[in-house]
């Protein structure tokens, strides 16, 4: 029997995905290279955008011919999308050939539904409100992101950006103790993994949710530095209104957290931020920028930007900009509006055109490339510390590494490095990619 998880959408839904197919390999499942050539087929959905809601539903339709032809096959749907009102009813309506319907809090669950349809051979659909963390976080996992692992530090989210359907799919935040967190953590190094990534909505809320004072994001960091192997920490996403001074502190003084932040901004006018729900202006972002580089000076941010929210004009948009350019990120991720049914802004005057979207957009791209290139170029003829993460997809012999502050690098290598750190000496930039060469003596 054969099994195939197509993911869309955020890191969480990729780890959740891990953990899916942990239980279908749990029920002797082995994974399929195509989703045709399966006998069960997952699609772990996401619904932050318009496009991604529309690829789902391409996706899915595309079944209907194999599922006709092998009556056998189970297509199930979970993740964001099933979640969100009304949306088990309309998968059911549009494609009568799905079996599984469950939503974000169902997926400790999935063992029991496959059982289920395969013993009635009726139609499972569970969408829960509310579940308990520990269920999901004791599933086995299938880790398929290579050097690194991922591990949830948190679920949901509070915040309600007016933009953002992800606290009525998500919930409420709930913080895993730091015991379990650091205990995973351990193990995981201990069994060889190189890069552990912390995820959650917002990792700066880290134990709002309950009254250990001690239960902070900071001192989760300064925990997992304390550990005593080889390897790099990350995390994602932080808020830039609860990044507070002391988690800042403690990436400057450890050993392993990488000295690249993601913090995304959105938009840089204050009567943007203000519509979005943000909580913070422009100014007191960049002053958290400020104290992050004098205490970090060798950071590199990367961020999220929304082009063309209800209301932008074209002086917001030149605000957004401003701060790009005096920021100077390494990488930004752009996206255009995109109205999602449910959220306060679907109901906002204001909504822009398309076209001015694109333009937007388009000018906003540009200037990236040029302050990414130009960053790329700083790191020639240093020799720098990488993660070596996989044989290179493009050139045989070469290999795919990623520097501390989130640059990927390509070097000529030999494939038994992949999992190890080694120094390589830059070379040559281009655009966002650098290129080197491994220092003597690492091979």
């Amino acid at each position: 029997m054969k099994y195939y998880v197509a993911t869309y959408g955020c890191q969480m839904n990729v780890h959740e995905s891990e953990k899916l197919a942990g239980i279908l390999e749990k029920l002797g499942y082995k994974p399929a290279s195509s989703m045709f050539e399966s006998d069960i087929v997952v699609f772990n959905t996401c619904c932050i955008r318009e496009s991604a809601e529309q690829k789902i539903f391409g996706n899915i339709g595309e079944l209907k011919k194999t599922k006709m032809q092998n009556k056998n096959m189970i297509v199930a749907v979970c993740g964001c999308m099933s979640q969100q009102k009304g949306y088990d009813e309309i998968l059911a309506k549009k494609f009568p050939f799905i079996d599984i319907i469950f939503g974000t809090h169902n997926l400790s669950k999935f063992e029991d539904f496959v059982k289920l349809r395969k013993k009635t051979k009726k139609r499972v659909v569970s969408i829960d409100e509310t579940e308990d963390i520990k269920d999901r976080d004791s599933m086995e996992k299938v880790r398929t992101s290579g050097v690194n692992a991922w591990v949830n530090i948190m679920y949901g989210c509070n915040n309600f950006c007016t933009y953002c359907i992800v606290p009525y799919v998500r919930g409420r935040e709930v913080s895993r103790p730091m015991s379990d967190v650091v205990k995973e953590v351990k193990s995981l190094l201990e069994s060889g993994y190189k890069q552990i990534t912390l995820l959650g909505q917002n990792v700066n809320s880290y134990g709002n949710d309950v009254e250990d004072s001690t239960m902070t994001f900071a001192n989760l960091l300064g925990e997992l530095d304390k550990l005593d192997f080889d390897f790099r920490l990350r995390f994602m996403t932080s808020h830039p209104k609860d990044l507070s001074s002391d988690v800042i502190d403690v990436i400057a003084s450890s050993k392993h957290i990488s000295h690249y932040i993601h913090l995304p901004f959105q938009s840089g006018s204050n009567k943007i931020l203000s519509a979005m729900n943000r909580r913070y202006t422009k100014e007191k972002y960049l002053a958290t920028i400020d104290e992050i580089k004098a205490k970090i000076p060798d950071v590199q941010f990367s961020s999220d930007i929304i082009v063309g929210f209800p209301g932008e004009t074209e002086e917001d948009f030149l605000q957004t900009l401003d701060v790009v350019k005096k920021v100077g990120f390494e990488q930004l991720f752009m996206f255009m509006y995109s109205k999602r049914k449910g959220t306060v802004a679907e109901k906002m005057d204001g909504h822009i055109d398309i076209s001015v979207k694109k333009e937007r957009l388009s000018r906003l791209i540009e200037l990236e490339r040029e302050i990414s290139s130009g960053i790329s170029e700083t790191f020639v003829g240093k020799t720098l510390r990488v993660l070596v993460e996989e044989a290179s997809p493009k050139k045989q012999g070469f290999l795919v590494g990623s520097i501390d502050q989130g640059k990927a690098i390509n070097f000529e290598g030999n494939p038994d490095l992949i999992g190890q750190f080694v120094d390589v000496k830059v070379t040559k930039a281009k655009l966002t990619s650098l290129f080197g060469e491994i220092v003597r003596g690492e091979e």
